[in-house]
């Protein structure tokens, strides 16, 4: 047999290392979209509101190209498996590529609002409602389930009908007519639940809860707000359900329509009290020292004093607010008679009524 050329072995060499490395050929990816691992869904009225993120990545690791859509899957009682009869679908989101640092808050988050029949709700606090999503690649092909989230099937409370705010120096007082003896199942507490929420923002600020079935005329005092903003006010019956051996689960009812409060002070502090007048000044100067009980109002900035004489108005003798519960006038004469009076001034100058009056005559 003819012996290889040496010349014909090396260009075989060549060839083959120019390929690149051999190796085990890796299959095509399948492109299915990582299952979501974050689904959260909260129960709010006859509604389910879902919300997970989009993934950006294959099973196999890879940037995820093409997305298709989401199915929502929900199952009464029984932790589902896989999603046969979806009750819902969210279309395609283009996918965000994964960067490095990239912050969770700037990946695209989905949502879905589930709304829920009566049919599928109950009066029994240990029904659920157990929730997942299919997130499918562009040939309608998914890799499984999500996390799964469950959520209370139980019936939830109408809202009070009447519920009103009313603007007064002491606060927001809420009020509403309740449910007085209101039925309740075995493990399960309900109570109104008030919100208060600042104009032109998203957060909501709680302000108490009052259990329903206490009475039917229920009120609830805010004295944590600030003066001169405009506020909206809400309520919901938020149901708690206490089932032996399980963590406490609750979910709120709808909301009343939202009432607007403009928290213009008008009010006017209250008016000083003990007032005294008592003169002093045998061998100096004489003068009439002036003392009362002190204002323990949260926003007073001062106190004004006022002194008339038989036949003249009173005037105020005071040329800025008087800080301390004291003033000393000495602006007297001999033979005179001073009557005095104090007001309280708030610092949004809303001055109250006058005190007593207090009188004295200089010997």
């Amino acid at each position: 047999m003819r012996a290889f050329p040496r010349s014909a072995w090396l260009a075989l060499v060549l060839a083959l290392t120019a390929c690149g490395t051999p190796g085990i050929p890796r299959p095509p990816s399948l492109d299915l979209p990582q299952p979501a691992s974050d689904l959260r869904v909260v129960r709010k009225g006859d509604h389910a509101y879902l919300a997970w993120t989009v993934p950006t990545e294959t099973t196999d690791g890879t940037t995820l190209r093409h997305l298709g859509a989401t199915s929502i899957c929900r199952s009464l009682d029984v932790p589902m498996k896989d999603c046969a009869t979806p009750v819902g679908e969210v279309g395609a989101a283009p996918p965000v590529a994964k960067a490095a640092n990239t912050p969770a808050a700037s990946k695209v988050q989905a949502t879905y609002v589930d709304p829920l029949s009566a049919s599928i709700l109950s009066g029994n606090p240990e029904a659920q409602l157990f929730y997942a999503v299919s997130i499918m690649n562009r040939r309608g092909r998914s890799a499984g389930l999500s996390n799964i989230v469950s959520v209370p099937a139980f019936t939830s409370t109408p809202p009070p009908a009447d519920f009103q705010a009313k603007l007064a120096a002491d606060g927001v007082t809420l009020i509403w007519s309740g449910i007085a003896n209101a039925a309740v199942a075995k493990d399960v507490e309900r109570a109104y639940r008030v919100y208060r929420r600042e104009e032109g923002t998203t957060a909501d600020s709680l302000v108490g809860e009052v259990p329903l079935g206490t009475t039917s005329n229920l009120r609830l005092l805010d004295q944590t707000f600030e003066w001169e903003k405009k506020y909206e006010y809400r309520a919901a019956v938020v149901t708690h359900i206490h089932l032996p051996g399980k963590p406490v689960s609750q979910f709120e009812g709808d909301d009343t329509p939202a009432v607007r409060v403009f928290t213009h002070d008008v009010f006017p502090p209250a008016a000083p009290s003990g007032l005294q007048a008592v003169f002093s000044g045998a061998g100096q100067q004489p003068f009439i020292d002036l003392i009362w009980a002190p204002d323990t109002e949260a926003d007073l900035a001062g106190y004004n004093v006022y002194r008339h004489e038989a036949g003249i108005a009173a005037a105020k003798i005071n040329a800025a607010l008087v800080k301390p519960p004291a003033f000393r006038d000495t602006n007297v004469a001999s033979g005179h008679t001073y009557a005095y009076t104090v007001t309280a001034v708030d610092v949004r100058g809303n001055e109250s009524a006058p005190s007593g009056e207090a009188s004295e005559t200089m010997p």
